[in-house]
């Protein structure tokens, strides 16, 4: 049986959701998506007796009018909202039968919570994208024709009308919405004291943080107190005490940008190199779909055995308890192992479905790199049950599992063998393409996000109004034409994928003369235009689509992303629509604004886009026999930058930008 569904009224940001979204691509910077509140989602699922993780519809704030061609079972859940059919209210949370022609009416929300779902019995037919049905709006790809639903989509489900599939959903399995939340975190991956003080630590888990009005699926933002810190800066990953050498983030991680705390969404950035001191559990993500703005949130500390599990729907999933009860963290400061060797690891705890695998000291080191390509190349491999993502970093990979199938306890026995028989960093040969791309210096877009940030968000921050002229300052370089001079003259090596989304590449020149330090904005842009180019701390990145963002501009490029996908275009490979493998090696060449458009233009419909690629390999034995040769002038030129780094944070200490107190919040 098949039966068209037609929008009457869209509603408010209502998009089509699987459950558990898109799994597998974090390592590239595609999020899972799915829906924000799964609890609701898959409830309302689980009553119409359809798979738990079938497609449905999420709104935000208002929910949908929509009519049917034939008799349809449908439930609505999450936030409550006022649901009638034909003008007559129906109930939430139990199946109802709509008649055929007539209008399911979804109204505003009206209370606690946020987030409203209406699923519907059998199969909302929209074609996936690397395997899930999942709208992921800001890529524009998912759902239907990658966006929100507008008035007069239709769409069709297949099966439905077969009511001896229906059931109902106990009020104690309900999630109860409020005002107030308390939110289980555990510890990790990065705390006191190595970046947080203790006091900052106790400082979090007493504050009421406050829900910021700019927020979204891509994150939460907070209203609360600012740190301390444990550390000066970031050093070579940036000037901030909150930034640190890039590695992957989990969804509900407590994200500092700068002073500002952002909940990660199931929308936000796979990598980033930003502290988070604490993560959401994984069976209590569902709580930050409903929060909204104004609500209040008090993280409580659990150990991570005993947290609940992401798989339970009833009583076990404990949402029905409007409070945390716990006597405590894991108390290890997040860290569950560290491992003496010639490499040292850390093994670190993010959320209670992660481990994040830390190689060495904190600093920019291409072996460490290697080390992590080992241990992800060896666990790939293996391929064990309960593996869902495997995720590197700068000096880092990131194993994501199902606790339930691959408890953390049997991964870490896993990893410590696999550690045990990896080979030595400087054995590292792979395959290292040669990608020149064009590069449109201080481009016109860059200069509008710049102005944007001034006027909308901080119009006194050190780098405004000029990205480059900040560059220049921080690494004692006599005029811009020499920053522009060393961006050119550098080969960039792709260490990681997903920096902000898409494919988007972190990248650090190979030659350390040409390794220009940054710090990263604080607060972030709320926008960067699509395929920007930035510096932060000693990488660079190219921004895979528009978005919020902290790297300080040189210019744009073409895209890194085949929006065209499955459809080959250009440099694109057909199996994949990002263009950058790790270990590449960029290199740039000028071009006008203009003619960057046209070839921006050309790579959209398909063609070339002016982007060169060779075929090579890289051997980091050699590239540690070439710093050997060259360690002089190395060394020369790290000193003239040590020297105007600490000018700058001398700068800031001056100007009171580490010892601000109060609240920061998004738009400070």
């Amino acid at each position: 049986m098949q039966t068209k569904m037609t929008v009457v009224r869209p509603g408010m940001l209502t998009t089509v959701q699987d459950w558990p979204g898109r799994i597998g691509y974090w390592k590239v910077g595609v999020p899972p998506s799915g829906p924000m509140d799964d609890l609701s989602f898959r409830l309302g699922n689980v009553a119409l007796g359809n798979p738990e993780g079938a497609p449905g519809l999420e709104s935000a704030m208002a929910g949908p009018a929509l009519t049917f061609d034939t008799d349809t079972y449908v439930c609505v859940t999450g936030a409550d909202a006022p649901v009638a059919i034909d003008g007559v209210d129906v109930p939430q949370w139990r199946p109802v039968l709509v008649p055929a022609g007539a209008t399911l009416d979804v109204g505003m929300t009206n209370g606690a919570g946020l987030r409203v779902y209406v699923t519907i019995q059998g199969v909302v037919r929209v074609e996936d994208y690397l395997g899930s049905a999942s709208t992921f709006t800001l890529g524009k790809f998912g759902g239907h024709r990658g966006g929100t639903l507008t008035a007069g989509d239709v769409l069709e489900i297949d099966g439905g009308n077969t009511p001896e599939k229906i059931r109902s959903i106990p009020m104690e399995h309900r999630p109860v919405l409020t005002p107030a939340w308390n939110i289980a975190v555990t510890e990790g991956p990065h705390g006191a004291p190595e970046f947080f003080t203790r006091a900052d630590m106790d400082t979090l888990y007493a504050t009421e943080y406050e829900v910021h009005f700019n927020s979204d699926r891509t994150g939460v933002r907070l209203i609360g107190p600012k740190p301390e810190w444990a550390r000066e800066d970031g050093g070579e990953a940036g000037l901030h005490p909150s930034n640190i050498h890039d590695n992957a983030y989990s969804v509900g991680a407590l994200d500092f940008t700068g002073d500002t705390p952002i909940l990660l969404g199931p929308d936000g950035p796979s990598l980033g190199g930003f502290v988070c001191p604490v993560t959401v559990v994984a069976a209590e993500r569902w709580k930050l779909g409903q929060l909204k703005a104004g609500d209040s949130i008090l993280f409580v500390a659990v150990k991570a055995a005993h947290a609940a599990a992401l798989g339970a729907l009833g009583l076990e999933r404990r949402a029905s308890l409007p409070v945390v009860f716990s006597s405590g963290g894991d108390g290890d400061d997040g860290v569950i192992a560290r491992r003496d060797a010639e490499i040292p690891v850390t093994y670190r705890r993010s959320g209670d479905d992660n481990v994040l695998v830390e190689y060495g000291d904190m600093k920019l080191d291409l072996s460490l790199r290697a080390r992590a390509h080992a241990l992800h190349q060896r666990v790939e491999a293996m391929a064990p049950k309960g593996l869902l993502d495997l995720t590197p970093g700068i000096r880092s990979l990131q194993v994501k599992v199902d606790p339930d199938v691959l408890p953390i306890a049997t991964l870490m026995g896993m990893l410590a063998e696999v550690e045990d028989d990896l080979p030595a960093a400087s054995e590292l040969v792979v395959p290292s393409r040669t990608v020149r791309m064009p590069l449109s210096w201080d481009d016109p877009s860059t200069r509008e996000a710049i102005k944007r940030y001034m006027h909308g968000v901080r119009a006194d921050a050190p780098w405004c109004p000029w990205n480059i002229e900040f560059i220049r300052r921080m690494n004692g370089l006599d005029t811009v034409a020499d920053v522009f001079d060393t961006v050119f003259a550098a080969d960039y090596m792709v260490l990681g994928l997903g920096d902000v989304y898409l494919g988007a590449p972190v990248a650090t020149p190979l030659d350390p003369r040409h390794r220009l330090v940054t710090t990263k904005y604080n607060p972030a842009r709320t926008w960067t235009p699509e395929n920007a180019v930035g510096i932060g701390g000693a990488y660079l990145c190219i921004y895979g689509m528009e978005g919020p963002g902290g790297y300080q501009f040189v210019g744009r490029t073409t895209q890194v992303w085949n929006h065209r996908y499955p459809e080959r275009s250009g440099a694109f490979e057909p199996e994949s629509p990002w263009l950058l493998r790790f270990f590449d090696r960029i290199s740039w060449y000028p071009v006008e604004p203009e003619e960057l458009m046209d070839l921006r233009a050309d790579t959209a419909a398909g063609r070339g886009g002016g982007v060169e690629i060779t075929d090579g390999e890289f051997s980091l034995a050699e590239h540690e026999l070439f710093l050997a040769e060259n360690s002089d002038s190395i060394e020369k030129f790290r000193a003239t930058q040590g020297v105007a780094f600490d000018a700058e944070r001398t700068a800031w200490s001056a100007a009171g930008e580490f010892t601000k107190k109060g609240k920061t919040d998004a738009a400070a």
